[in-house]
This record gives structure tokens, sequence and C-alpha cells, in this order.
């Protein structure tokens, strides 16, 4: 069997004295592995690195066997990425994410923005709103899914300022107001505001949000810990946004 695709590398570990298995993030295969024959010499290993995104052929006698990849480079971010610790986590923190996946399951629109992410994972204020995005994108692939397109009481689509941890529907502040103390705050730029730029408390407020159903729906039912990537990367964007807020004042 064989086919062709082209993936984002985001994980690696040895096989033998010569050998690596990779791990990737295919745009039509989903995460899947295989076997790079030599891929620990000097030549292959500035290759092989986590963001990189490469060109793969996949060949194996039977579909579940494991299989070898060959690999060639279309774009080389690795470099670029281990420059900045919003660069360092980020992958890190994508790769955990994608783990969370079904193995060889499609997922085209995660990978692609998954490449968004990547080309500004360097850029923490941008890489932030990015990184709560592809958490939201994960959480509905998963199957829990947030709907913060309208107020879950009354069906308005404006002032959303709450969400509901019960549900995970958005709620308009209107409705919401007596009940605030109970509710999870949800950010403009999430809210049907998507070009407004957010603050560091808006930032937090966000990865809270995401974190409280990635830690309900998806690490507790599993018996598995938050990342520590996701602190790291979560940490470096707040004090890229602190650190520009001293620069205006």
């Amino acid at each position: 069997m064989e086919w062709r695709d082209r993936g984002i590398i985001i994980g690696t570990r040895r096989h033998g004295e010569t050998s690596l298995i990779l791990e990737v993030m295919t745009e039509q295969r989903g995460r899947h592995l295989g076997l790079v024959r030599g891929g620990r010499s000097r030549k292959q290993q500035p290759l092989l690195q986590p963001g990189n995104e490469v060109e793969l052929t996949w060949r194996a006698r039977l579909a579940d066997h494991l299989g070898t990849f060959q690999v060639e480079p279309l774009a080389l971010a690795a470099a670029r990425l281990m420059e900045e610790p919003s660069g360092i986590y980020g992958i890190q923190l994508l790769a955990s994410h994608l783990r969370l996946l079904p193995e060889r399951d499609r997922h085209s629109e995660l990978f692609r923005a998954m490449e968004v992410v990547i080309e500004h994972l360097c850029e923490p204020e941008i890489a932030g709103p990015l990184m709560v995005r592809f958490e939201l994108r994960l959480l509905e692939e998963l199957g829990f899914g947030l709907d913060l397109s309208a107020c879950a009481g009354t069906g308005q689509r404006n002032d959303l300022v709450y969400v509901s941890p019960k549900t995970g529907r958005a709620v308009s502040r209107l409705a919401g107001d007596p009940w605030k103390d109970k509710l999870m705050a949800l950010p403009a730029f999430l809210g049907g505001q998507p070009s407004v730029v957010p603050t560091a408390g808006e930032m937090a407020s966000a990865f809270e949000l995401t974190g409280f159903f990635l830690r309900r729906h998806v690490y507790e039912p599993r018996a598995v810990k938050e990342p520590d990537a996701r602190t790291g990367f979560i940490a470096s964007v707040g004090r890229a946004f602190s650190e520009n807020r001293e620069q205006i004042l």
C-alpha cells in the first residue's frame, strides 16, 4: 500500500540504532506514525523536527502496519519556533492537543488551523487568540463543541458576555446578569466581535474558558493531566500582553 500527503511533524522517538518513528499530522489522513530509516543521521535530523511541514510518502504491506515514511521538506519552521518561548511551548501544546484525536482520523480543518497557528507562534499577541480558537475547534472535533453564536436564553446574537459552564452555550448580558456569579466570562473577541483586540485579562479568561471544558470533557474522563506546555504557553502570551501594555503607558 502507498499514499502521498503533506503533513506537519509533531514528534519523534528513537527506533533501533539509526531510525526514528515519526509522528505527523497530515492533511488527509489525520495523525499518523511511520518509520523513517536512517532518521537519526545528521542529514535527516534538521528536517525531522516538530513544526516542520513536509511531503510524505507512506508505504506498508498492509493498511494496519506501521509502515515507512519517505520525507521531503516543504516549510521548515522548527528553527524559528525555537527562538521564542511561545514557539517552543506552542508547538509542544499543539502536539499534545492532536494526540487527543484518534490516530488516522481525518481532521482537515484542524490541520489547516494548525498551519495558521504555527505561522504566528513567535508572535504571542497573535498566537494567543489563534490558540484559543484552535482549542475551541479541537473541542468541536472531539464532540464537545461550545455554542457561542447566540444567547441560550433569548436567542439574541449581540452583547454576549457569559458562557454557561453547564451547557457550554453563550449568554447575553441581559439574560445572564442575575446569575453572573455562576457563569463564565466570554471575551468579546470570541463573542461575536472577532475584530476586537483582546486585553491580557480577556486572554486569561479565554484560556480559562477552553481549559475548563477541556478538563471536564477530555482530561478528567481520560485520567490525564493538562499538558505542562499549556501552562508555559499561556504564561508566555500573558507576558507579551503585559509588556505591550507597559510600552503603551
